[in-house]
């Protein structure tokens, strides 16, 4: 659905963007990562069109972007951009109204949002009235109220307490089924885990990584592996097969030294087991490991 290539920004002689190219396929909710001043927000700002790149290429359903326009991008920033002294409705109905919906639709998609968000009854309060977490449900209703078939999300979770990081979190998913397109900016690796099929990954303006999820974290697997069983083993032979061994009374585990069915083999001999499984990185630690060897 997003095609972005070789996407570049500089800012006096600053490369806040270099060379960036990736694809966002229609129905996923994709992960775009990275450390504080990585360039995510840049980039994003030049999909909106708040900002212009200094070279490469943005296609929306295989066309330029900014031929397509980009009324069917939703879009929560980073940074709140609330009318601190304008009622909720106000600003909801002016926001639906600029996105092409007429008033009493406007009117309606803001009273089924303000609902979900437990906002019913807080309509004609001021946006300064409202907690942090509470604006930040308003500017994600604003990214919802024109049912865009893209939504970008530039650290969603900002103020947010943990129930309402899961009502989010369902609603995003609640898209998806609904064959919506969510880019997801943000640098809490665990969220991305849960929702994202495929991420990128950038740092200093570059990028790092790029693809499905379970791909990557399988590429960056180690041979670390734990064992449980029941029986009895000896160190002194599980170190033909392990470096680094540990074991407790129903547990083994260490890095393989030969391929994972000699080691089976071997310790099938003397015990029963339990559960054998490969330790699979999580996307914390690639992130940390990547962006460490860049530096």
């Amino acid at each position: 659905m997003l095609i972005i290539n070789n996407l570049t920004k500089i800012y006096e002689g600053i490369r806040a963007v270099n060379g960036v190219s990736f694809t966002v396929e229609k129905g996923d909710i994709y992960g775009f990562l990275g450390p504080n001043g990585a360039g995510k927000t840049t980039t994003i700002r030049m999909i909106m069109g708040i900002i212009h790149p200094d070279n490469g290429s943005i296609k929306l359903d295989g066309e330029n972007i900014n031929k397509e326009g980009r009324t069917n991008l939703g879009y929560l920033p980073e940074d709140r951009g609330l009318y601190q002294k304008q009622k909720l409705t106000e600003i909801l109905h002016y926001f639906g109204q600029l996105r092409g919906l007429q008033i009493e639709e406007a009117k309606k998609t803001t009273s089924y949002w303000l609902e979900r968000f437990e906002l019913g009854d807080q309509g004609n309060r001021k946006v300064e009235e409202l907690s942090k977490g509470n604006q930040q449900k308003i500017q994600f209703i604003l990214s919802l109220l024109h049912d865009p078939d893209l939504i970008i999300l530039d650290e969603p979770f900002t103020g947010l307490d943990p129930i309402n990081q899961l009502l989010m979190k369902e609603i995003i998913q609640e898209k998806q089924n609904e064959g919506k397109t969510i880019i997801f900016s943000t640098h809490q690796m665990e969220q991305v885990e849960r929702l994202c099929n495929n991420i990128c990954l950038v740092d200093k303006g570059e990028l790092i990584i790029e693809g499905s999820l379970e791909k990557i974290r399988k590429k960056h697997s180690s041979n670390a592996v734990e064992v449980r069983f029941s029986g009895q083993i000896r160190s002194s032979g599980a170190i033909n097969f392990l470096s680094e061994l540990e074991i407790t009374d129903n547990k083994i585990s260490g890095i393989l030294k030969t391929e994972p069915n000699e080691f089976l083999e071997w310790i099938n001999k003397r015990a029963s087991v339990l559960s054998y499984q490969l330790k699979i990185p999580t996307l914390e630690q690639i992130f940390l490991d990547e962006v460490g060897r860049k530096a």
